[in-house]
């Protein structure tokens, strides 16, 4: 395998990838454009390449994959953007709880019973040892 594919991670700050653009060998690399493909030693460096030089905890900047793991990715990636569904997917029923059940459920400060008073005697016992000075 004499060449690979790679590409600038998709840019999101939160998880660390704000590359969007990084030039190696007079190479331009994207982030909107995609997958490159490249030879071998240029796959190797950009393998090793993060998103903030000299920081070794920061996250690696380029995907870099054969390409039956890119299109492995990308379907990967296609399935996890499809958040709305269509009304053909198989839908799970969403339920309504209803009012017995919601009443069941739900527990609020009606519904505890009222705190008992301390009795007067361990409060008068606690107040003597807490204050008092031990005979020496």
């Amino acid at each position: 395998m004499d060449t690979m594919l790679v590409r600038l991670k998709p840019y999101d700050p939160r998880r660390g990838f704000v590359l969007r653009r990084y030039t190696y060998l007079g190479i331009k690399f994207h982030e909107e454009r995609g997958w490159y493909r490249v030879d071998k030693p240029v796959a190797d460096y950009l393998r090793t390449v993060r998103e903030e030089p000299d920081e070794e905890y920061t996250p690696l900047a380029f995907d870099v994959c054969t390409d039956a793991e890119a299109q492995a990715l990308d379907a990967k990636e296609t399935d996890e953007a499809k958040v709305r569904r269509a009304a053909a997917d198989e839908v799970k029923l969403s339920a309504a709880r209803t009012e017995a059940s919601a009443s069941m459920s739900a527990l609020t400060t009606a519904d505890l019973e009222p705190a008992k008073a301390p009795s007067s005697a361990s409060t008068s016992a606690g107040a003597d040892t807490k204050g008092a000075k031990k005979d020496r």
